[in-house]
């Protein structure tokens, strides 16, 4: 018991010391949140959904923006029903092999996809671009289901305020402490745990609430999951400790990272200033609208006009004493037109950081191919930094846990995927748009190729171009048909030759 006790001791004291690290975080969080997406974030600890927390908004550039770069980010990167991902043999793999494997594979990745569309990933992994556009930093779940259940996979989107995070010595988010409160009763059915000490809890708290600090960390198996609780400094127990096979549930992606920072920082951090801006310009044209509509109006005391009764609607009378001005409107010293010119360049502003004139779609009825390969050689450069950071935090960890729960479960081949023998192929429309210029700049070698003649023409080996090109514009095997071995010249003609 003892050093049950240390154990919880020492979670709780990692646990704090990495909540005080991100508390200087909060809030530059709940200002961006304020500003951009005001229902989601709350880091006062009083959580109340459904509150309203728009009324001090006046502008909506930045709301809008943050839907639509969400938006695109999700169908750039993991597009709904759309095969974003594949298998594809590893260097290890010899041509013969990759072959009689590719099929294999391919049907692999289908069942892994089929898994994903049939769960709740598309309606969470949208909360988390939210999260990243505003925040910088978002969290999702990625937990197992029982047997039984349509999918295998159940995701869950963190909320920043609800989770904890802490990175190795190589910049990596590798530790991830989530704070929660359960009923006895909510502790037992979440661990599993068939009995638990009731006198831990007492004998009239199975309403009461407990703390439960849940903590995923690397160790040299690979990763170790700890739930300890902690209702106070009397009590603390570590009440389940396991070792994951599958990898970390929790996947901790950023936009973007500045050095010696565990937390990233998003495209709202670096249009905040225009954002204020452009929320007091329109607030300050509000104000100026209803007072050109009202106006300001003087009266004099005559004993007979009480300008505490008077309402100005139309067709309303308002009495005053003979000889005397009445109510006379107050005359303005000028105009606030100057205003729609900065607004116009704070909303520009707001919307370039936040990408929408580069990422938006395009007004005409219909593109070009040119177009749209430009378009997505755009994309790519804009996004290339931020692309490559999803891919390693986000991406790759996602699919390396689903490989492995449906390789656990019998459902795909037992092979590893350490990228010799089995490897990731991403082919969502970001990751396309390289695959495409690759392929336009074979395309046009083999076009120079022809037109210097038939010599040069025959060095080229086009069943390996046809392979190559299959294999970077992820065409599926069942496409390619086997080349046929070179066929053996005939005995006699060997004999002649040796003669």
């Amino acid at each position: 018991m003892d050093e049950n006790i240390k154990l919880a001791n020492l979670e709780v004291e990692k646990f704090s010391t990495a909540k005080s690290e991100r508390r200087a975080w909060e809030s530059l969080w709940q200002e961006c949140y304020d500003v951009a997406f005001p229902q989601r974030g709350d880091f006062s600890g009083l959580v109340s959904y459904g509150k309203r927390r728009g009324e001090n908004l006046f502008d909506g550039t930045a709301l809008d923006a943050v839907d639509q770069l969400a938006a695109s980010l999700m169908g750039n990167l993991v597009p709904p029903f759309s095969m974003w991902f594949g298998l594809r043999p590893g260097s290890d793999v010899s041509a013969a092999e990759a072959r009689a494997l590719n099929p294999v594979l391919e049907k692999a990745a289908r069942t892994i996809h089929n898994h994903f569309d049939q769960s709740n990933f598309a309606v969470e992994i949208h909360q988390c671009f939210l999260d990243l556009v505003v925040a910088g930093t978002a969290s999702l779940v990625f937990e197992e289901t029982p047997i039984g259940e349509n999918s295998a996979f159940r995701f869950s989107a963190l909320p920043l305020r609800d989770v904890v995070m802490a990175e190795n010595e190589y910049g990596m988010l590798d530790t991830t402490y989530r704070n929660l409160i359960l009923t006895p009763g909510q502790i037992r059915t979440r661990y599993k745990l068939s009995e638990f000490d009731s006198d831990f809890f007492g004998k009239d708290a199975q309403d009461k609430n407990f703390h439960v600090i849940e903590s995923v960390q690397p160790n040299t198996q690979g990763y170790i999951f700890t739930a300890t609780l902690h209702d106070s400094e009397k009590n603390k127990s570590v009440i389940l400790t396991r070792h994951l096979m599958s990898g970390s549930p929790f996947l901790n992606f950023r936009w973007m990272k500045s050095p010696g920072e565990v937390y990233g920082r998003s495209p709202v951090m670096k249009a905040l200033p225009d954002i204020r801006t452009a929320n007091k310009v329109v607030e300050l044209i509000l104000k100026n609208a209803s007072i050109a509509v009202t106006g300001i109006w003087q009266a004099e005391d005559d004993g007979v006009l009480n300008p505490a009764n008077i309402e100005l609607v139309p067709g309303a009378i308002i009495p005053k004493a003979v000889g005397s001005k009445g109510l006379t409107p107050l005359e303005m010293p000028g105009r606030f037109d100057v205003s729609q010119l900065i607004l116009s360049d704070l909303r520009a502003r707001i919307r370039h950081a936040l990408l929408v004139d580069r990422l938006a779609q395009i007004d005409g009825p219909r593109m070009t191919a040119t177009e749209i390969l430009e378009r997505s050689a755009e994309m790519s450069l804009l996004l290339g930094a931020t692309y490559g950071r999803l891919q390693v935090e986000l991406l790759a960890p996602l699919l390396d846990r689903a490989y492995n729960i449906l390789r656990q479960r019998g459902e795909i081949p037992d092979l590893p995927l350490d990228g010799r023998i089995v490897r990731l192929d991403f082919r969502s429309p970001i990751a396309r748009a390289q695959s495409q210029k690759q392929a336009q700049n074979i395309l046009a070698f083999l076009q120079n190729i022809q037109s210097l003649g038939g010599e040069a023409a025959s060095r080229v080996d086009f069943d390996a171009v046809t392979n190559h090109l299959a294999d970077t514009l992820g065409i599926p095997s069942d496409f390619l048909r086997i080349a046929a071995p070179p066929s053996s010249p005939p005995a006699s003609d060997i004999e002649g030759d040796l003669s």
